[in-house]
């Protein structure tokens, strides 16, 4: 594909809506999805094509637009918008457009000034260079040339991913590298050379694959291998698949950000993308120190050495704020190409559909329902197709999952950009206001949330877990429906108008919602649950709701699992193969037999 443009263009400004501008080309081409500067004084206003008519052109200006005039000059870049790929992403916060908010902070201080346009990689530091392929070695895209350490990874540095032929490695470096240096010189077929960079440019609204299918470098694979989260609702009822998509719709105080950022942290991937897309600034300031702050239990490092924050806050330009889910997802993309596991976090894409709702009014767009645009569904539904899993030429497997929060106003899930979200994901985890009250975590209802992987994970939980698992399951999903509907009868008639069979089930939904479907977020054993002590809690839970009981009242009943449902408790927060551990299981399996 084609990245840049061989004619440059000038323009001037015929006027302003808000974020929008509209320009006049005065000479050469525009393309849409290019990137422009309008010129307001001494500064540089970055902006975006949305929009080609004749001459003239409609663009989303990623700043504040205060002082633009008629008239004004705007300079064509001729790329397309993009991200600079390679070593040095990881650890990282930017903002939207991949300016790094460290260095914006110590050019401009506490308030950001506007035009700032700051290389997103250090172009001054030194990379340890490892080449692994050697001169006449014939290569495509996406191969890989050479590897630099970056943390706790090996981060391969690719062929660039628009080239469209074989070309032979003609001179390839070793040893210590700034950013910005050459590791290699191609030659393509008709004798053209073309020198490659340690960091290589990417168009954010294309996907990375779509080049390299061409040449047979990957191929897609369906999911098979379960997303661990270590939260016990999650990888047990509605597990999400590693390179599938979910969602995490709620209300807000529901809980999103502690559940995704606790999923980020215990979660089996290598590399995680946090986009704050619009999310309140106190919220995201919380997840960056709490990043960097917080030990990492895969590498012994620090969270954030496997981190990218996409920072675009509610405060920050709106236009930015549309684009920074598209970088996000880019350099989620580029891991994977190096046969890693990456986790996307979306919060929240709510945020990021009213941008899009915005920038549709002021171009004047029919609307669609509740004033969103037409193509909302069609835009939701291209970004979650660029997560999955890739099968590499070396047979290595990389996967990018795809997690996006919801937040609905007035928790609605009937609004459009739930919806839609719904018609594509194949994972819903809905958190309930309900629920959140009264101090539920993770404050997901069971009842209706859903995931279409528990079908297409059925083989790896009944070869790696159990082999009755899925039928245990299905069987305690059903006891939860069913303690709900006695829950409901009880709200009218109260607890006389029910047998004690009835009620009993419902004490047993009850102990099964408070010990295995609740965990304590803030007691360093059951924050997280590895797969294996999941297993054995669950069929533990099984067994004692499985058991026949003789009560002759309620009241007995009661007691019985307030009793057992503490014990329980007591044993998800003692350490496996402690004392307490082995003491707490034994109390609980004498008072189910004495029962």
């Amino acid at each position: 594909m084609t990245i840049t443009k061989t004619t440059s263009a000038t323009a001037k400004v015929l006027g302003v809506n808000g974020n929008i501008v509209r320009l006049q080309m005065s000479d050469g081409q525009i393309m849409k999805n290019e990137v422009a500067f309008v010129c307001v004084g001494d500064e540089r206003l970055k902006a975006e094509v949305l929009r080609i008519n004749g001459n003239e052109a409609d663009l989303q200006v990623f700043e504040d637009t205060d002082g633009i005039r008629f008239g004004d000059f705007v300079e064509l870049s001729g790329e397309l918008l993009s991200v600079s790929l390679g070593p040095g992403l990881l650890g990282t916060i930017y903002d939207g457009l991949q300016n790094p908010l460290s260095e914006l902070a110590e050019l401009d201080g506490f308030f950001l000034k506007r035009g700032r346009d700051v290389a997103a990689l250090d172009p001054d530091r030194l990379w340890d260079f490892t080449p692994i392929c050697k001169v006449g070695d014939v290569v495509v895209a996406g191969q890989v040339l050479g590897t630099v350490p970056e943390n706790h990874i090996r981060h391969k540095i690719m062929v660039p991913f628009d080239a469209t032929s074989e070309m032979t490695v003609k001179s390839i470096a070793e040893g210590r590298l700034k950013t910005n240096s050459t590791i290699a010189t191609l030659v393509e077929p008709s004798g053209r050379s073309r020198d490659v960079p340690l960091v290589q440019p990417w168009p954010v609204r294309t996907p990375i694959p779509a080049s390299m299918q061409q040449q047979r470098i990957v191929d897609r694979e369906f999911p098979t291998q379960p997303l661990i989260t270590t939260t016990r609702i999650v990888d047990t009822f509605f597990p999400i698949a590693r390179g599938g998509t979910a969602c995490i719709p709620g209300p807000f105080g529901a809980g999103k950000t502690v559940l995704q950022g606790l999923i980020a942290r215990y979660c089996t991937v290598d590399v995680v993308v946090v986009v704050a897309c619009g999310e309140r600034a106190g919220e995201v300031v919380e997840t960056i120190h709490e990043f960097a702050e917080m030990d990492d239990p895969r590498t012994g490092g620090k969270l954030m050495d496997r981190t990218i924050i996409i920072c675009n806050t509610s405060s920050m330009p709106v236009a930015a704020r549309e684009a920074s889910i598209y970088t996000g997802i880019t350099l989620g993309e580029y891991y994977r190409q190096m046969g890693l596991n990456v986790l996307l976090l979306a919060d929240s894409t709510s945020r990021w559909a009213q941008a899009m709702r915005e920038t549709s009014g002021r171009l004047e767009e029919i609307p669609g329902e509740e004033a969103f645009p037409a193509y909302l569904d069609s835009a939701i539904k291209t970004l979650y197709e660029r997560a999955g899993v890739l099968r590499l030429a070396d047979g290595e497997t990389g996967s990018l999952t795809l997690i996006g929060s919801v937040s609905p106003a007035g928790g609605n899930f009937e609004e459009p950009v739930t919806q839609s979200t719904l018609g594509t994901v194949k994972c819903f985890l809905g958190l309930s206001y309900d629920r959140a009250y009264k101090r539920f975590y993770p404050a997901i209802d069971p009842l209706i949330s859903w995931s279409r992987y528990r079908e297409q994970l059925e083989t790896f939980f009944e070869t790696e877990v159990d082999p009755q698992w899925n039928e245990g399951v299905s069987a305690m999903h059903q006891l939860l429906r069913d303690g709900e509907s006695i829950d409901q009868m009880m709200q009218v008639t109260g607890e006389e108008g029910i047998s004690i069979e009835d009620y009993v089930i419902y004490q047993k939904s009850l102990f099964l919602d408070m010990v295995y479907l609740q965990q304590d977020a803030y007691d360093p054993v059951d924050v997280s649950v590895p797969l294996e002590r999941q297993k054995e809690t669950f069929l533990l839970c099984q067994n004692l709701i499985h058991r026949s009981y003789t009560f002759e009242e309620k009241e007995q009943a009661r007691t019985f699992f307030t009793k057992l449902t503490g014990l329980f408790k007591n044993l998800n927060t003692a350490p496996t193969d402690s004392a307490d551990y082995k003491r707490f299981r034994k109390e609980i399996i004498d008072l189910a037999t004495t029962s």
